[in-house]
């Protein structure tokens, strides 16, 4: 059975005197329950790690993405599978997901010093600091040569928007999609929840054996916050182009790890808040305070 990522709700829509009773496509969203499964055949232990409110599908890929981007999991080979758990609900919804290591794997469980209540508007609530994020992460001294025109960026939402199924009907999604540096589309994931939409991306691409992420572009359909770079930090991402604006500590993370950080790219424009040797300019270019 398809999984359903939209409802129709009934509504009064009004425009200037006329108003109309109508219904309206609106986002779903649902909590999920990410457990844990670990340790030996006759010992196993089973752990909620977080509960999240998300847009229900690519559930297995927001486990993953979430699991990795904390530092819990460091590649895909730990996992032995990824399942959900029905539980006693109104509607009997799948709103439990266990993933199961490998018997020999143990999880890094003392790097997530937070409390793993997240919501769709923040995934890192409690994180300690800039610095732990730098020692779990497999990828943050990474030395690249990556290049992108400001040509070719002015042309990545265009794309972007263009396959946003789900947001084109409700108006209510985050999405992020990751590009080759040439400009190809190689993964458009979305959700309610903007973190969300970045650990199903990352989850994707580890499930597809695609990390380290250094040779792509990551475009983000709404603000850069601490968190969302954070994410990329951990998966090798060393572009980043957001629609929105970034957070002042989304550009210190971005410094921190020598990310490109783009905001506003939007209406052929955009800012680069850092590392601009990764963006070819226009020939024009001037300097004003």
């Amino acid at each position: 059975m398809p999984i359903k990522s939209t409802v129709q709700l009934p509504v009064t829509k009004v425009y200037t005197t006329v108003s109309t009773d109508t219904s309206d496509s609106l986002a779903i969203e649902e909590p999920l329950e990410i457990r844990l499964e670990y340790g030996p055949k006759d010992q196993r232990i089973v752990q909620n790690v977080s509960v999240t409110m998300r847009t229900p599908g690519n559930d297995a890929e927001l486990a993953m993405g979430f699991l990795f981007t904390e530092g819990i999991v460091k590649q895909a080979g730990e996992v032995a599978n990824v399942n959900h758990c029905f539980i006693a609900c109104a509607e009997n919804k799948e709103n439990v997901i266990q993933v199961s290591l490998n018997e020999q794997v143990i999880p890094e469980l003392k790097n997530t010093e937070r409390n793993f209540y997240t919501t769709s508007s923040c995934g890192v609530c409690g994180k300690g600091s800039i610095n732990a994020i730098r020692t779990i992460s497999s990828f943050s001294q990474q030395v690249d040569d990556n290049m992108v025109s400001s040509e070719l960026l002015h042309e990545l939402p265009g794309i972007l928007s263009a396959h946003q199924e789900v947001f084109a009907t409700t108006g209510g999604l985050h999405a992020c999609a990751l590009f080759s540096l040439s400009g190809k589309l190689l993964l458009v994931r979305e959700d309610v929840g903007r973190h969300n939409a970045l650990d199903k991306l990352i989850g994707a691409s580890l499930q597809n054996n695609w990390l380290p992420l250094s040779k792509a572009v990551l475009l983000l359909s709404g603000r850069a916050s601490f968190e969302l770079v954070q994410k990329a930090a951990m998966a090798g991402i060393t572009i980043i182009a957001a629609v929105g604006a970034p957070s002042s500590l989304a550009v210190q993370l971005a410094e921190e790890f020598n990310i490109t950080l783009v905001g506003f790219l939007r209406n052929n424009r955009f800012n680069i808040y850092n590392a601009a040797h990764r963006i070819t300019l226009p020939v024009t270019h001037e300097t004003t305070y």
